[in-house]
């Protein structure tokens, strides 16, 4: 299996140079499950963040129950989950890779040029 281009389920949004967006919808269709990809460098090094539509089990508890928890453990947990297709998984790696690579190249030709400016 090869990665794509354009990738199978994984959508550029914004390229910044030092950071790039990513959608990533889910392969049920819903949009509930779609999560959205920042890879990003800064001084110290490359971040992946992750933005998801996060849930509970609230169907086998109520309000109180989880807000007792949030006040007794100071958390609460929930959860999000993404079904991909076998492709979509390899171009998620793919575009993970690539992304990190051409960032922290970004953020190293950046820090290159602004030390021999000083």
């Amino acid at each position: 299996m090869k990665a794509q281009t354009p990738a199978e389920g994984i959508l550029l949004h914004k390229d910044f140079g030092d950071s790039r967006f990513y959608t990533v919808p889910c392969d049920c269709c819903s949009s509930d499950c779609v999560h959205d990809v920042c890879v990003e460098a800064d001084d110290v090094g490359v971040t992946v963040i992750t933005y998801t539509t996060q849930k509970t089990n609230w169907w086998s508890r109520n309000r109180w129950q989880v807000l007792w928890e949030l006040v007794t453990k100071g958390y609460v947990k929930y959860e999000a989950s993404i079904i991909m297709t076998a492709q979509q998984a390899y171009n998620y790696a793919a575009v993970l890779q690539s992304a990190s690579r051409d960032v922290e190249t970004f953020r190293k030709q950046r820090k290159e040029k602004n030390g021999t400016a000083q």
